[in-house]
């Protein structure tokens, strides 16, 4: 009897331990959001800090590690905070964009909780309300390969972030109270690297510090408001082995153009005469270039960096070629142990084309910028909340927005939320079409898509016989040039309500953005998390009974 008893113990144990293993780690945080005073490009002015911080706090995690974060706002405004890049597989509930969350209100905390599910790459945060992004409250948030699924290259010495971006010295009240009267922001007063400028009063001490003939990983996200940067080091070649959740074909560059939201991750090997070097971002497409540095430093180095900056390539027909040849590494396993390459997306038929056309134009007077001549605006009660408690008749009309835009698209604008519906599983492709003057960056949460093309001039259905169909990067931020189209493809298998947004600040904040709707058919938990526990309810749904919720 005895020894059965042993035999149940032990049994009992082993399952425990199991299920203990089974579960993926944890990673905790806390952060305090708080306004700050900071002179990054040498004039003192307001910005939100998290936990006393300009940039916030890095997130280092792995795949499949779960992220709690509890945000105490210490704002006297609402606050809310997205986390670009990171795909929120089936739990659109904590992707922090005001479709989908009611904001945290001052003096309140908001846990998020969230799992960067079988993902690899480099993202980041930032807040996604009004203009606080123009305030700081951005940074990084990496997510490392597991270690039973190889990298192609060898570990780096240091893996270093870089957050580049544009920056304004007025506060985000000010910009804000502009963009309400009807003005336009005008040009940036200069450019950040790492929340610092060489205007700052360190600017002669090292951002980085490397060791002659190792190698290092840097990785580089454009968090900027409005311009497109060019990113190179002094002497340097980049070598790039990432981007935005894609292992790409090495190849070497001497410079990169980052476009508003996008990040890459290059290799850059100290293989110089050890000394300071320049690491230099300067603005791309713009009448009157600005330009920054910071000092990367050889630890056995001596000598100052040369005042000889290298300089930006000239024209938006160098960055073209430059994304085409950005390659889908085929033969690298990312957060998953098959192959990239084992997805054929250019075998899969396409059921649906949505074709986007931005334009700018007035509304009483006030500037608003569009997609097929509607203008989003922001609802009292959040697109996803308003869906999940089925009052969408209450706050939103489902596809005012059309497949293809009208042929007065510019001309007039409608202003009201936008929120296509979308079927779930389904192949569907995308166009974007800019016919301004200006270089638009568009991101799409919950997904990474096949940036399968880019070309000057109008889209048609012949344009598809250019598209890369075997080894385009599977990324969730594009590049639309002046005058000029781009394609993207992806299955919408990812039930939730998801944000398709411009990247410059004052045309997402202006209407130029949308909401794509992927629900479950059987509201079943196979595809989609029921609404967390913790959930802020506000607008029409705030004291409503909680809807049944999803079974399997």
């Amino acid at each position: 009897m005895k020894s059965i008893v042993i035999a149940v113990l032990v049994s009992l144990t082993v399952r425990a331990a199991v299920v203990v293993r089974a579960e993926d780690p944890y990673l905790f945080f806390t952060w305090n959001i708080t306004y700050g005073t900071i002179s990054p490009l040498g004039v003192p002015q307001q910005c939100i800090l998290v936990n006393g911080q300009f940039p916030g706090p890095n997130i280092n995690s792995t795949t499949n590690n779960n992220v709690v974060i509890n945000i105490f706002n210490q704002l006297d405004e609402p606050f809310l905070m997205t986390w670009h890049g990171v795909q929120q597989r089936k739990n659109s509930w904590q992707d922090g964009t005001p479709g989908t969350n009611c904001p945290i209100p001052p003096g309140k905390n908001y846990t998020y909780h969230f799992q960067v599910k079988d993902q690899i790459g480099s993202y980041f945060y930032y807040p996604s309300l009004g203009m606080h992004r123009a305030a700081g409250g951005f940074g990084g948030l990496r997510i490392n390969s597991r270690l039973l699924i190889p990298v192609p290259y060898a570990d780096p010495e240091d893996d270093y972030t870089v957050l580049i971006g544009d920056w304004y010295t007025k506060s985000h009240t000010q910009l804000k109270g502009f963009l309400d009267s009807g003005r336009a922001l005008g040009r940036p007063d200069g450019i950040l690297i790492n929340g610092k400028s060489d205007k700052s009063k360190d600017s002669d001490k090292p951002l980085f510090t490397m060791k002659s003939r190792k190698t290092y990983k840097y990785r580089v996200c454009n968090v900027g408001l409005k311009n497109s940067l060019n990113f190179r080091f002094q002497s340097h070649k980049m070598k790039m082995v990432e981007m935005e959740g894609s292992h790409t074909v090495q190849n070497n560059y001497d410079s990169l153009d980052v476009h508003l939201g996008q990040c890459y991750s290059v290799l850059v090997t100290a293989d110089q005469p050890p000394k300071d070097y320049y690491m230099v971002v300067s603005t791309r497409f713009t009448k009157t270039v600005l330009t920054t540095t910071a000092i990367i430093s050889y630890a056995d180095g001596k000598g100052p960096a040369s005042p000889e900056l290298p300089e930006a390539p000239v024209g938006w027909a160098w960055s073209l070629n430059q994304f085409r040849s950005f390659r889908w590494n085929l033969t690298a396993s990312a957060a998953r142990p098959n192959p990239q390459g084992s997805y054929h997306y250019g075998e899969i038929n396409i059921t649906r084309t949505i074709k986007l056309v931005n334009s700018a134009s007035r509304d009483k007077g006030k500037l608003r910028y569009a997609l097929n001549g509607v203008s989003h605006i922001d609802a009292d009660t959040p697109l996803k909340l308003a869906e999940y408690y089925g009052v969408t008749d209450k706050v939103f009309k489902f596809d005012v927005i059309q497949d293809s835009p009208p042929d007065t698209v510019g001309s007039t604008v409608t202003v009201e939320p936008i929120v296509s519906n979308l079927t779930h599983r389904t192949f569907i492709e995308i166009i974007f079409e800019n016919h301004e003057q200006s270089v638009q960056s568009y991101h799409l949460s919950g997904y990474s898509f096949f940036a399968v093309g880019i070309e000057p001039g109008k889209w048609t259905p012949e344009k598809r016989k250019n598209y890369n169909l075997l080894d385009a990067v599977s990324r969730h931020t594009i590049q639309v040039f002046p005058k000029a189209w781009a394609a993207i493809m992806t299955t919408f298998d990812n039930c939730g309500m998801w944000n398709l947004r411009s990247e410059g600040i004052e045309r997402r904040y202006l209407g130029q953005q949308m909401y794509l709707t992927v629900q479950s058919p059987q509201r079943s938990l196979r595809d989609e998390y029921n609404i967390p526990d913790n959930a802020l309810l506000c607008g029409v749904v705030k004291d409503m009974p909680k809807p049944e919720p999803y079974i399997i």
